[in-house]
């Protein structure tokens, strides 16, 4: 066989994992391992399975022969050595897995291990080749396997066919952000993504000397990973922030990941792809989809805040494994202790000797930080030869810690640096026994953090204790709603108190009043609450994030939902915390309306894949915890896994899931979710192998669009109208197709639903385009175009392209269709988004270039535009 060519699986052959263990004192390990297995759609192979007429031996030699993956499993037994053998069956085939990516798991306590597992187990931490990791219950054994498994699926495509995926994406370097930054490319011509990086709050102090040092090792080739380490507070993230954007401004692309807010490793890959703008719509492991879109591009990747998210440095050591130009800027208070890390410790800002005149002191960082915040919140304030010993004290007294020196300098509002001094070193002085064996900065940290909470009144004290449970950003909307509804006098003062003492940052998120807790300020609030209050306070964000997805659920529909799609898109991060929080909770009922409210801006915003992993879990929840769901929420659940899995894996039947949410719906007499359930039956009857079965995908659709009719849901009608419409297109009636988009973009234009109009008026123009109005389609492809980068809406990006691709292609113009076919494949592999079952009318023009002998001059011209961005591609084909 050509060692070229792609391996192509028949749909039998599944990857297949041979699990080792000892069988009876490990059994529900290898339960919870084999459903994970199976949950990923692998095929566990198993020692118990099946007949076996053969020696042992024999049997689980042959068994790993056939295996793509070894797992194995160990706690304290050895395992039976069979006469005549020196070694037992458990080490025999750890010995045999030599060609196999292995993942190794312990189980922890093990008081009774044996000695000759004792020395297994030692060969095994040696072995370089293999993943090593402890665990204590079957169910974290089940969460490192899942995500493990995901990790090195994603790092071992068959060979040839990543060999394709790297020549493919080495055509594509470059890529755009998102659709709505191509138009306004650097000068250089490559694209920085300087919208992801935070905005820092205030100018960067005396970290020249580190700039330069760590400028210095991003610039060699070999330095794969960065990683800035240091205490709590010291200025890891500020520093990334400025490295970031000093790497954009220098044309380079970067991308910035905040883990902060994140509490299992197996979401980091979620962040990361949000960071890099790749889509999660679900079509495809997110992953793949990730490795893919940086395989050859000339990346910064700064990942903030890593070191309670050790679990997931495999993550980080795929990508760079995978993608030969990135570079990775990871900030973390302890390296990652990788073999291709560089570690560089962030110190303290410089203090001056006590007895520093006033002139030499304002030129040590530490000093020159605290004046440039008491500054800021008392614009009088000066170092004076009077207050300069005291300004001195501070700084020395707080070890130079940046964090710690702002939250003193907050104070400079009402209290003078000797005041000021006198309040911190009685406070510093009181120490808590909880943190007697923290670091002296940490301490110094922790308790100038609590100094500065004790100089807050009651009422802001109070406040602080309600915003704790916020991770990432949020609107000052959601905080004054919160804050209300805790019986908080007047939010916006308590607010402005909070980030006067720098206890709280405001965020810069263009026209929507935003901020941020700072993760240690975060951490104290969270622990200084009794437990009936903290849990008062996170049932307050709760019902917040409740309230605000369903007031989304109808805004979106609107005229406002460029405006909800910002302001949702800022508060993702509680977003997903609050869906975590009601999973774990087993709050299943009220998780499933939640995902239901806000599935508009899921779609808009490329969180549809998200979303579907969420609903499988909470039907994995509520059948092994022996939950009762509502019918609703079982719909809601059912409809979310099997239409997002059905554009995910061509050989799934999602027929059976999305009946049963259809019908679910039907029953506790919700139209609306019924129809949308049905629009899915319908797409999944199109795409029936071997023979689409049109009349039964008619008649579903029609009973759509007649439920939501009944139910008067315009929105509902308008996309039901697109899907007949498309029907009439594929059986060859595009004057049908076209009365029934325009009724669509009708209904969308008096809502001012901003993605009905994209998809009714890029529909119509194929309508137009195939009925010879060339002219009318063309401006209908413009329109929805315009409106799609408006939106971020990368997916109506693509087609709009792909809508050109056929305009060009049927006048004869093989350049510039090429160029635009390029400019559309790249976008789409750069943001992850697939093309499934799509409506790629575009094929057929191009396939007439070909056929008019214009193919070399077309392919030349796509890889032209795989190399440019969108603008440099409008540009050479406007005429």
């Amino acid at each position: 066989m050509d060692a070229a060519k792609p391996q192509i699986r028949t749909p039998d052959q599944r990857i297949r994992v041979f699990i080792s263990s000892t069988l009876r004192e490990l059994e529900p390990e290898r339960r919870a391992v084999r459903a994970v297995l199976e949950r990923l759609h692998l095929a566990p192979v198993m020692f118990e399975l099946g007949a076996r007429p053969h020696p042992p031996r024999a049997l689980y030699r042959s068994y790993l022969e056939q295996s793509d993956i070894f797992i194995g499993l160990y706690w304290e037994r050895y395992g039976w050595v069979a006469p005549d053998e020196e070694i037992s069956g458990l080490e025999d085939e750890y010995r045999l897995s030599t060609a196999l990516p292995s993942l190794i798991y312990i189980k922890e306590p093990a008081p009774k291990r044996e000695e000759r597992l004792s020395g297994l187990l030692d060969a095994v931490r040696s072995d370089d080749r293999t993943s090593y990791k402890s665990f204590h219950t079957p169910e974290e054994l089940a969460d490192l396997v899942l995500a493990d498994i995901a990790t090195l699926l994603a790092e071992r495509f068959d060979a040839a066919e990543a060999a394709a995926a790297q020549v493919a994406a080495a055509e594509a370097a470059a890529a755009e952000a998102t659709a709505a930054t191509v138009f306004d490319p650097s000068p250089t011509g490559s694209l920085s993504i300087v919208g992801a990086i935070p905005a820092p709050y205030s100018s960067l102090v005396g970290r020249e000397t580190e700039m330069d040092a760590a400028r210095a090792l991003l610039a060699r080739p070999g330095v794969r990973i960065l990683t800035l380490t240091g205490p709590g507070g010291v200025g890891k993230s500020r520093l990334a922030i400025e490295l970031a954007l000093d790497a954009a401004t220098s044309g380079r692309d970067v991308a910035f990941a905040a883990l902060e807010s994140v509490t299992r490793p197996e979401t980091v890959i979620t962040v990361i792809a949000r960071a890099l703008g790749v889509r999660n719509v679900g079509d495809e492991p997110l992953a793949y989809k990730v490795q893919a879109a940086i395989v050859d591009r000339d990346v910064l990747l700064v990942v903030d805040n890593m070191e309670h998210l050790m679990a997931a440095s495999d993550v980080l050591v795929q990508l760079v494994s995978g993608a030969p130009r990135l570079q990775l800027l990871v900030t973390s208070r302890s390296p990652l202790r990788l073999r291709a890390e560089q570690v560089f410790e962030v110190g303290p800002l410089e203090t001056p000797e006590p007895d520093t005149d006033n002139e030499t002191a304002a030129c040590a960082s530490a000093v020159s930080l605290f004046v440039q915040r008491a500054t800021a919140v008392r614009p009088s304030f000066r170092l004076t030869p009077e207050n300069t010993p005291a300004v001195i004290a501070i700084t020395r007294v707080l070890d130079g810690i940046p964090l710690a020196i702002e939250l003193a300098a907050a104070r400079a509002r009402i209290l003078s640096p000797q005041q000021i001094l006198a309040r911190l070193d009685s406070a510093l002085t009181l120490l808590v026994d909880g943190a007697r064996d923290l670091p002296d900065r940490q301490r110094a940290l922790s308790r100038t953090i609590e100094w500065s909470v004790d100089l807050l009144d009651e009422r802001s004290r109070t406040a602080l204790g309600v915003l704790a449970p916020f991770s990432g950003s949020f609107a000052l909307a959601t905080a004054e709603h919160v804050l209300a509804s805790a019986g908080v006098d007047d939010p916006f003062d308590v607010l402005e108190a909070l980030t006067d003492a720098s206890l709280l940052s405001r965020v810069d998120a263009g026209e929507i009043p935003a901020f941020r807790l700072l993760g240690t300020v975060r951490s104290y609030a969270l622990g200084m609450q009794p437990a009936d209050e903290a849990e008062r306070n996170v049932q307050g964000w709760i019902r917040a994030y409740l309230s605000l997805a369903e007031d989304a659920g109808d805004g979106l529909r609107g005229s406002d939902q460029l405006e909800w799609l910002a302001r949702l898109e800022l508060e993702i991060d509680n977003l997903a915390a609050v869906m975590r929080t009601l999973l774990n909770r087993h709050e299943l009922d009220a998780a499933a309306e939640y995902a239901w409210h806000l599935y508009l801006f899921l779609w808009i915003a490329g969180y549809l894949g998200l979303v579907a992993g969420w609903m499988a879990e909470l039907l994995a929840a509520a059948d092994r915890e022996d939950i009762a769901l509502t019918p609703r929420s079982r719909a809601i659940a059912l409809y979310y896994v099997n239409a997002v899995r059905f554009w995910q894996q061509d050989d799934y039947d999602p027929m059976p899931g999305l009946e049963s949410s259809r019908d679910l719906f039907h029953e506790v007499g919700d139209e609306d979710g019924a129809a949308l359930a049905g629009v899915s039956v319908g797409l999944a009857q199109l795409a029936r192998v071997p023979v689409p079965d049109v009349a039964a995908a008619t008649d579903e659709l029609e009973r759509s669009y007649a439920r939501f009719q009944h139910a008067q849901d315009t929105w509902g009608q308008a996309m039901s109208l697109v899907m007949l419409g498309r029907l009439d297109l594929a059986t060859g009636s595009p004057e049908s197709a076209r009365s029934r988009f325009e009724q669509s973009l009708a209904l969308a234009q008096a809502q001012g639903e901003r993605l009905g109009i994209v998809i009714a008026q890029n529909h119509r123009g194929w309508a137009r385009l195939l009925s010879g109005d060339a002219e009318g389609g063309t401006a209908d492809f413009m329109a929805s175009f315009e409106l799609s980068v408006a939106l971020g809406h990368d997916d109506g990006t693509a087609y709009g392209l792909e809508t050109f691709v056929a305009v060009q292609a049927a006048a004869g113009n093989a350049m510039a269709a090429g160029l635009l076919l390029g400019a559309s494949q790249r976008l789409r592999r750069r943001t992850g988004l697939g093309n499934r079952g799509a409506f790629d009318y575009h094929l057929a023009p191009l396939q007439a270039l070909r056929d008019a002998g214009k193919g070399e001059e077309l392919d030349a011209a796509v890889s032209d535009g795989l190399e440019l961005t969108v603008a440099e591609v409008l540009d050479r084909v406007r005429p």
